[in-house]
């Protein structure tokens, strides 16, 4: 793995009056990696995401794009620095159709008489869409169908598209199943898995412990506005992140996964 990480932040801290958001949280992306965000409600991750994506002015700390500062004041900085972001609402327009959706905010533009008046060039624009659709094996009907008329599962799959269109360096994605059934959300697994597979790193935040452990590479813990571990699947049970979740284990200083109460006793001892 790379040293220098895709996306990363040190110290970010933002408070609403009294309550504080985030703590000095960190952060840390890897090249062609699905990280897994995980915390419970109140942790403070969404704040995290939403400073990452421009969305959120942290009061302290810093964000670094390929080990660059930056100072992201809106989402669209972020976009700018390659980072899209899939929020749970989709953003989509309804009424329009899947390519307009696609270029929502971006549309492509063709010379007019004079170079005065600019068109939409829509038919560059839905065989650009039907590229990336056909790339990411996003099966629709048609491209010019209205968003409206697509499932649950192809509704998110064109925010995904979207994202993974525009997106240079990162993909942000909340809550990407948390509306689906089984095998839409398996569909958006396999969709995650192809944006990685073309090098893209993904941030995935989610509640639901089978799906972080069957996608993600890594798992990031948010706890009281911050982190508090970073481990594997392959080496930590469901439990373990559930109890570093909740508080009842921790990181010990050697890297394992360790009880609350045995840590207290060890230092007591000592």
């Amino acid at each position: 793995m790379t040293t220098t990480p895709t996306l990363s932040a040190r110290g970010l801290v933002k408070r609403y009056g009294r309550v504080t958001a985030l703590d000095g949280a960190d952060f840390d992306l890897y090249p062609g990696e699905v990280l897994a965000v995980v915390g419970d409600n109140g942790a403070g991750k969404s704040s995290m995401i939403k400073a990452l994506s421009g969305a959120l002015v942290p009061e302290a700390g810093e964000i670094r794009v390929d080990g660059e500062p930056v100072r992201f004041r809106s989402p669209l900085d972020a976009r700018r620095c390659g980072i899209e972001t899939v929020y749970q609402d989709l953003a989509l327009a309804p009424a329009q159709d899947i390519a307009a959706n696609m270029f929502l905010g971006r549309e492509i533009r063709r010379r007019g008489p004079l170079g005065l008046i600019r068109k939409l060039d829509s038919a560059k624009m839905r065989a650009e869409a039907q590229r990336v659709l056909d790339e990411l094996d996003i099966k629709v009907k048609s491209i010019g169908q209205p968003v409206e008329t697509l499932s649950g599962g192809q509704r998110q799959g064109v925010a995904v598209a979207r994202a993974a269109a525009f997106g240079t360096k990162a993909v942000i994605m909340d809550e990407p199943t948390a509306a689906l059934g089984v095998a839409e959300s398996g569909k958006v697994l396999e969709l995650i898995d192809r944006i990685r597979q073309r090098g893209l790193p993904v941030v995935l935040i989610s509640h639901n412990m089978p799906h972080v452990f069957e996608i993600a590479d890594r798992i990031h813990v948010h706890r009281l506005g911050r982190r508090v571990a970073v481990v594997s699947p392959e080496t930590t049970s469901m439990n373990q992140v559930v109890g570093l979740i909740t508080g009842a284990l921790r990181m010990g200083e050697d890297g394992t996964v360790e009880e609350v109460e045995s840590a207290i006793h060890t230092g007591l001892s000592a």
